[in-house]
Parts: C-alpha cells; sequence; structure tokens
C-alpha cells in the first residue's frame, strides 16, 4: 500500500512539474484573494484547480499553484535567520509581552529559544535567551516571461485581451503607461505564448468584457445571445465558464457601444415589501399662499403662471401625490403633511418651532438651497432630511442629497469613454473659464490634445480676456480616419454654437466625431434652428441627472398623470413622484427605516444610490448617460 500511495505522489508531483505548477501550503490569515495576488493568478484560476477550497479552505491546506501567464515580475519573501542570542536577566514585573516589545521579537520567538516556557511561567531572577535575527531576501521569478507586441490598425485593447486570452484588466497590468487610446505602431506588454495559441480577431465581430456576477441568463437579457450561440462563437466557455473579466467575441451587429458599459444592476423594490406600517411624511414647498387672492381665480392662475418657484413647487407636489396612490395600490399607506415655507429662513423657525418632525419617518424638502441649509441644520439630527432639487451646502449625517454633483457626473462620463476601446482619438476643446476641467480631463486622457479658446489681443482694456472662438485652421488635418471624440467644455452659447457648428463640418466620410462633455451647460441649447441636427449628427453624449421617458413605450405614471391632470407631467412632477415613491419602498422593505441606501432603484426618470459620506449623510451617486440619436434623445447608460 505505501509503494501504491508513494507511486501515485510521484506520479502527481511529474505531473504537475510538466505543467508548470507548484503548490503552495494556506498560513493563518491567507485567502484565496491574496495568495491569488501573491502569484499573479486569478482566484478562478485557483479554484478551478482546487475545488474543494470552495468549502474546506484554512490554515496547512496544500493548494495547486498555476504559474502566472500575465507578468513576470520577481515574486520577493522576507524570511527570519537566527544569527545568535542575548542574554537577559529577569527582573521583577517584567513579563513576556513586555520583553518581546523591547527586543523586537514575538512572545514565540522567547518560548522557542527557551522551551521551558512553554510549560512554566516567567520568573523574577531567570536567565532567558533572546533571539537575533538577521533578515534574508529572496526573490523567485516566475518561469513563463512576456513578450512584445505591435498595435495593428483599428485594434483596441479589448480585441488584444482577447487574442492573448486575458483581462483587460490584465492588459492595463502590464502596461501601467499604456495610452488610453492605442495607436498602431504602439508597443505592448503581453503574454509569451505560440503564435498558433493567439486568438484571430477580426473587423466581422464586436468585443465584450463579462462584469462581476454576470451569468449566461444576464448576458441573455443584455447582448439577446443565448448560452449555446455565446458557446459556438467562444469554445472555451465550455469548459471554463463565464469569468469576470474574460473578453468575449460578438457578432458584428450587437451594439457593444451600450453593452460594454458597467452594469447598473438596479432593483425594484417591489418585490421587497415587509414593512406595510403607515409611512409618515413631511413635505416642505415654497407655495407663498399668503401672496395669492383666492377669491380672484384670474390673478391666481397668472401667478402660477409666471411664478416660476410656485408653478415649480406645484408641479412636484402633483408627482408626490400620484406617487401616494402608487404607493397604496402596493398596500402601503401614508401620512403626509405638508408645510408652506414661503421660500423664507424666519418662516423654517416657525416651522420647526410648531411641529415636532421627530416623528416622521422623513421629510422632503424644503426645496430651496438656503431654507433647506437652515432647516437641516436646526432640525433634529436623526430625522432623515432629504433634498428634492436644490444642492445642500453641507451634507450632514441627517441629509440625503438626491441629485449627483458634478464630479460624480463628470466621472461617469470619464469612465464611459475609458471603457470604449475603439475610439482613435481623443480631444479636448476649452474656453479659457474652463482651462482647469480641459487639465483634468488630460490627466484622465494623458494621449489627449488640448483646444483653447483665443484670447483677446488689444490695447484696451480688454487685452488678454476670452475672445471665445477658436481658428478653424487648427482643426485642419487633425481628425483621423475612425472615431474622434471630442470633449467641449464651456458654458459660453456663441462658442459652443460655433465649435459645435464647425465640428459638424468636419465629419466627414470615414472620420466619425463623437461630441461629449463633462457638463451640460446652456452652451449646447442654441436657438439656432440646425443646432439639434448637427448634435444628432455628432451623436452628443453627455452625463444627467434624469433622463426623459420614452413617449412610444406604455407608462402608467404618465398615462395616470394625463387622466388626472390634463396635461403631460413636467420634469419636476416626475421628480416629486420619483423620489417620493423610492423614499416610501425604501421604507417598506425594511423594519429598521431607511437601510440598504446604496441599493440602485430606477424608475420614470430618475434612479438613485446613496453613498454614505465618512463624516457625514447621504449622496445619491446614480445617474444616467444619454445621447442624441436622430433628434430624440436616448439612454446609452
Amino acid at each position: 500500500m505505501k509503494n501504491v500511495l508513494t507511486a501515485i505522489v510521484f506520479t502527481l508531483t511529474l505531473s504537475l512539474s510538466s505543467q508548470n505548477y507548484k503548490t503552495h501550503k494556506v498560513k493563518v490569515g491567507e485567502t484565496i484573494e491574496s495568495i491569488a495576488k501573491t502569484y499573479l493568478v486569478t482566484p478562478f484560476d485557483l479554484l478551478a484547480l482546487n475545488p474543494d477550497a470552495k468549502n474546506n479552505f484554512g490554515p496547512d491546506t496544500t493548494l495547486i499553484i498555476p504559474n502566472s501567464r500575465v507578468k513576470n515580475d520577481e515574486i520577493v519573501e522576507e524570511t527570519k535567520e537566527v544569527i545568535d542570542y542575548k542574554r537577559h536577566k529577569v527582573k521583577r514585573k517584567e513579563t513576556l509581552y513586555g520583553l518581546s516589545k523591547k527586543y523586537n521579537v514575538t512572545e514565540d520567538d522567547i518560548k522557542k529559544a527557551n522551551p521551558r516556557l512553554y510549560s512554566e511561567n516567567l520568573r523574577k531572577g531567570d536567565r532567558i535567551r533572546i533571539p537575533r535575527f538577521k533578515t534574508v531576501i529572496s526573490k523567485q521569478s516566475l518561469s513563463n516571461t512576456i513578450k512584445k507586441y505591435v498595435v495593428l490598425p483599428s485594434e483596441g485593447k479589448w480585441r488584444i485581451a482577447y487574442k492573448f486570452g486575458i483581462t483587460v484588466q490584465d492588459l492595463m497590468d502590464l502596461n501601467p503607461n499604456m495610452n488610453e487610446v492605442l495607436q498602431p505602431g504602439d508597443e505592448l506588454n503581453v503574454p509569451n505564448i505560440a503564435n498558433n495559441e493567439e486568438k484571430p480577431t477580426t473587423e466581422d465581430y464586436n468585443y465584450y468584457e463579462v462584469l462581476p456576477k454576470e451569468g449566461f441568463y444576464r448576458l441573455k437579457i443584455k447582448l439577446g445571445l443565448t448560452q449555446e450561440e455565446l458557446e459556438t462563437l467562444n469554445p472555451e466557455l465550455k469548459e471554463s465558464g463565464l469569468k469576470a473579466g474574460m473578453v468575449l467575441k460578438l457578432p458584428k451587429e450587437i451594439e457593444t457601444d451600450a453593452a460594454i458599459l458597467e452594469d447598473s444592476n438596479t432593483t425594484d423594490l417591489r418585490d421587497n415589501i415587509t414593512n406595510t406600517s403607515t409611512k409618515h411624511l413631511a413635505m416642505l414647498l415654497p407655495f407663498r399662499l399668503s401672496r395669492i387672492d383666492t377669491d380672484s381665480v384670474a390673478e391666481a392662475k397668472d401667478m402660477i403662471k409666471n411664478d416660476r418657484i410656485l408653478s415649480t413647487a406645484l408641479d412636484f407636489h402633483s408627482g408626490v401625490l400620484m406617487a401616494l396612490d402608487s404607493a397604496k395600490n402596493l398596500g402601503i399607506s401614508t401620512n403626509l403633511k405638508v408645510f408652506d415655507t414661503e421660500n423664507r429662513i424666519s418662516e423654517i423657525a416657525n416651522i420647526i418651532d410648531s411641529e415636532d418632525f421627530s416623528d416622521y419617518d422623513a421629510v422632503i424638502g424644503p426645496m430651496m438651497g438656503k431654507t433647506f441649509d437652515r432647516f437641516a441644520s436646526t432640525v433634529n439630527g436623526n430625522v432623515p432630511v432629504f433634498a428634492p432639487l436644490a444642492m445642500p451646502s453641507k451634507v450632514s449625517g441627517n441629509v440625503f442629497q438626491t441629485i449627483p454633483n458634478k464630479k460624480i457626473l463628470a466621472d461617469k462620463m470619464i469612465n464611459y469613454v475609458k471603457r470604449d476601446s475603439t475610439i482613435t482619438q481623443i480631444f479636448i476643446i476649452a474656453d479659457q473659464k474652463h482651462r482647469t476641467v480641459s487639465n483634468d480631463l488630460k490627466k484622465a486622457f494623458p494621449s489627449a490634445r488640448q483646444f483653447f479658446s483665443e484670447l483677446v489681443k488689444s490695447k484696451g482694456k480688454d487685452n488678454g480676456k476670452d475672445a471665445y472662438f477658436i481658428y478653424p485652421t487648427r482643426f485642419e488635418n487633425v481628425f483621423k480616419k475612425g472615431k474622434n471624440v471630442v470633449f467641449l467644455e464651456t458654458d459660453d452659447v456663441s462658442f459652443g454654437s460655433s465649435i459645435i457648428s464647425l465640428l459638424n463640418g468636419l465629419a466627414i466620410e470615414d472620420i466619425e466625431i463623437i461630441l461629449t462633455t463633462t457638463d451640460k451647460s446652456k452652451a449646447f441649447e442654441s436657438k439656432d434652428p440646425d443646432n439639434n441636427y448637427h448634435l444628432s449628427n455628432l451623436k452628443f453624449h453627455y452625463p444627467t441627472v434624469n433622463k426623459q421617458y420614452d413617449t412610444s413605450l406604455n407608462n402608467n405614471f404618465v398615462t395616470d398623470y394625463k387622466r388626472k391632470y390634463g396635461v403631460t407631467p413636467s420634469k419636476y412632477a416626475t421628480r416629486g413622484y420619483d423620489l417620493t415613491l423610492d423614499i416610501l419602498l425604501r421604507l417598506a422593505s425594511s423594519e429598521d427605516g431607511l437601510s440598504n441606501m446604496d441599493t440602485e432603484t430606477q424608475y420614470v426618470e430618475n434612479k438613485f444610490r446613496y453613498n454614505k459620506k465618512l463624516f457625514g449623510g447621504y449622496i445619491n451617486e446614480a445617474s444616467y448617460i444619454v445621447k442624441f440619436d436622430n433628434l430624440n434623445i436616448v439612454e446609452v447608460d
């Protein structure tokens, strides 16, 4: 029997050696992820070779480790060797712990040098040995090496990652200084695999990177391809299964422009209702009813028509009422109390003095910035206060900022562009006011080219001011065949209009120009009748807090709103509906007030995913990317 076991072990050792595998004995504190990182492999690779580790993993477990095909960095390990011992006479009240700190060794090191201390306590007068160590640094190189690869025309990160059987992140790890947009002739580090192991890539296919937690069912919804169809295109799936980060080959007709984006993983809280107790909401809006003559219908209508604040408040309120009806149909009853702030800070003090807001599950408003700040800073700090339309000046512990800030939107747009490996070139056009924004974009896209508006050159007082134009000759022969992405950063209408018109004229034949911005300002809303045509031709992309609902689809909220009020809901009415329904559903899906705020939800035009600040309240980080498409604005993310 012993000979048989020896033969099995010998055969296994030969097999592992021939396949360039090694073994690793798990130490205390190590995880699958930390071990994978040490050997530059993925956790999936480890679990594939060690399936028992999923349920039986711990210290002294022996794992089979494959050699990394991705990197060739040296693995540095430090070990300690005893060089001699120092004698120490134990004094009164000295302990092993104190001696270990004094001599920078462990208690176990002292016990090993003095074995009797495993069974005896340390006593005054004992003469013990304290070990002294030297640090030994060993370096081990992985057997596989990397090689150089020259980027071919039309090749992006995804195609190259697919060709060498690695993830896009692996490719980026191998090439920390790689350009955001690859150019033909760029030289990259890639795994040193045989030429016949490289997967062929052609223009007849598109490529997609599998996201974390994506299975065949989610890909079927997202890409419209069944598991069998994906396995036919990617035969390795039959053995390896889906791995996060792996690149799949797709039919050319599959639009990866939207598919490559990060999956939002939105949750429908209607499926999670567990708490149907009556919810108590308070809402503070600037109706300023004291100014309205209720005896004069004509005057009241005129005020509603001409008073922007009043009309916004009324629209928002109408959406809130629709949300209460929808919640009621789901079995959620609501007690809503509305307060008129009169848009005056002094009235906020009166409201707080007359009402105990600690009895409410949540407060929506005030609507305006200054009144909201005063209310949030004065009211009981345990009451959740939602800023419906304004940006709070301070997001304290009880504040929920429901509108993503400009940085969140900018990061959303930057990440969207970064994930598109089909881009040929990136340009940044900005006026002088937006130089900082342009330079921040340059940091995100080091290979991008920057263009700034001209300065006034005169002997008068305007010398050196922004002239808000760029000479068209500066754009001669700068755009190449393929996809050229242009960031336009300005809030000047005339400058924006002139650049948009100029780019539209340059987008000819096989030169595709995609216009985008991190902040859709009034500069993109020119009254020029051709402006929307130009934006559609340039497929203008931008991040936004809310999207427009699809009028071609049957939307219950829109239908019911039209039936009740006789008009199409405004964006403020829709905002009131979306925000209020989200609050009620979050309260109803928990037995302990508002929880799981990091869950992403989506309604008619708005979505919500709150991130808790370290020393403050919550900020909604959920937003959209939309684009102009045949004069319509459609969601692409």
